[in-house]
């Protein structure tokens, strides 16, 4: 079966000078969140304004009214949700909920039925099922051609699971959904809620209503504009994703990729419990972003914090910082023997529903400044200006910084700043004792047998394996000599 991102795709098929798995984006992103410690829609709406204010940052097709995509990501809204469905929801956290993508022209029924089924597989229950409402005629003609049919799942878990429990139990679901039938989940969660889409900025919240009702309310929120700059557009692709929204790039994508997929058969966790149903874990077809966002939400799930999951993928430089702390340095270099760096330039947002925090990865290519007020709101953007804020309110602002992580606490109403946040995963396990107790030097192996090859022997694996007679002269045999790069 095609991926999920294959089935939604508008993207022509790898054809002369166009592949693909080149495909990059480059987008304008804003986090908007409360210290106060109450939801309210003044944070959703805030952030729908900053979202319109990044219009620029968004790309529109050749008809004028179809974006490459934006989108919003919040709390679950769940007084809402309880004064809008006609079935019964559980307590708030004890049910998890998502829109679904429904390719055109599937049979809904069959469907929702299987779903059904792999939910009680994974000792989940339907509570119900809600048409989305939506405003197609806001879209301009080839999103609206290529529109899903957009429907809103309530589950529930037969254990009275509820917190990580529940989440990973609705990780599950989502992704036998995904790999068997073919669905495609913005997200499915009991903490956050996605809504998004091959939309303009402009067009999101009068396509979306529900984003309009003064009861939908969130402590936090991410939103996104993109802008493709030699990619093809589709409803799936559009951010936020489940966890993460992104500006830039992740050049190291095909590298990173390729490693997740090395790992595979050696992938165990007790806590998501058997990972076959569940692979590949990146999907195919899936932009860069798409992929961090798969293999953050696999590390966050499998026990870590989400600020512990962001230095595995994006570390600061400190291979070669005298400065950094000994503590921090191990953590680094214990991790990178786990994950190799995913690098951009990038700026990533991200929270799982409690945390929300930005990052910069540590080329420092991308902008994200913020501001915070005097009444605890906080607001970090691509660009400053997406948020009409007295500056007699602000009591702080800045900017990210290269490997550097900008953090807040809506729960217990603070920000965490970034040495903090290091200082306290490097002392959290002895990283440094990990490392030296389970590496091998290759200069305390034992020397091997030196084989003297024939010419002809030489030859033979030379042209089997594809060296030219360039490599040998310009590359190898300098290396050979004298120990230079091989710059040819």
């Amino acid at each position: 079966m095609p991926s999920v991102f294959e089935r939604f795709s508008t993207a022509p098929a790898a054809s002369g000078l166009y592949d693909p798995s080149r495909d990059r984006d480059a987008c304008g992103l804003a986090m908007v969140a409360t210290l106060r410690g109450t939801p309210g829609h003044d944070i959703v709406d805030m952030a729908l304004s900053a979202l319109r204010n990044l219009e620029h940052r968004g790309a529109v097709g050749s008809d004028a009214g179809t974006g490459d995509g934006a989108g919003i990501l919040t709390q679950l809204p769940d007084q809402f949700f309880k004064s809008i469905v006609d079935f019964e929801l559980p307590a708030a956290g004890k049910y998890a909920a998502g829109l679904v993508f429904i390719e055109g022209g599937e049979d809904e029924v069959a469907l929702l039925s299987a779903f059904a089924n792999i939910a009680e597989e994974e000792n989940l229950k339907v509570l119900g099922w809600r048409d989305v409402p939506t405003e197609p005629e806001v879209l301009g003609d080839l999103a609206r051609q290529a529109m899903p049919t957009i429907k809103q799942v309530f589950v529930a878990s037969t254990d009275e699971l509820s917190g990580i429990e529940l989440e990973r139990a609705a990780f599950r679901l989502r992704k036998r959904s995904e790999r068997k039938l073919g669905l495609y989940h913005p997200s499915l969660s009991s903490k956050t809620i996605v809504y998004k889409g091959m939309v303009t900025t402009l067009q999101l919240e009068p396509f979306y209503p529900d984003l309009s009702d003064p009861r939908f309310t969130s402590t936090l929120a991410l939103v996104h504009s993109r802008f493709s700059t030699n990619t093809f557009p589709s409803w799936p692709l559009a951010h936020p994703f489940r966890m993460i929204a992104h500006n830039g790039e992740i050049n190291t994508v095909k590298g990173n990729r390729n490693w997740m997929a090395a790992r595979q058969s050696q992938l165990a966790s007790e806590a998501l419990g058997d990972l076959k149903p569940l692979l590949p874990i990146v999907t195919p077809s899936g932009s860069d972003s798409a992929s961090f966002d798969e293999v953050l939400e696999l590390l966050y799930l499998s026990g870590r914090s989400l600020p512990h999951a962001m230095m595995m993928m994006i570390p600061e430089a400190w291979e070669k910082h005298s400065d950094i702390e000994p503590a921090r340095k191990s953590f680094y270099e214990y991790h990178s023997m786990l994950m190799e760096p995913w690098d951009g330039p990038a700026a990533v947002i991200f929270t799982d529903g409690s945390l929300v925090g930005a990052t910069l990865d540590r080329n420092g290519l991308r902008p994200g400044r913020y501001v915070v007020t005097e009444d605890g709101l906080v607001v970090l953007a691509s660009e400053i200006g997406v948020a009409h804020i007295d500056p007699a309110r602000i009591v702080r602002k800045g900017r990210l910084q290269p490997g550097k992580m900008f953090l807040a606490d809506t729960v217990n109403g603070r920000l965490i700043d970034d040495d903090e946040i290091k200082s306290t995963l490097a002392d959290q396990e002895p990283w440094g004792e990990w490392v030296e107790s389970n590496r091998i030097k290759l200069s305390d192996l034992p020397d091997r047998e030196h084989i003297n090859y024939t010419m002809s022997s030489v030859n033979r694996r030379q042209r089997t394996f594809g060296y030219t007679e360039e490599e040998l002269r310009v590359m190898l045999a300098p290396m050979a000599k004298s120990a230079q790069e091989p710059i040819g």
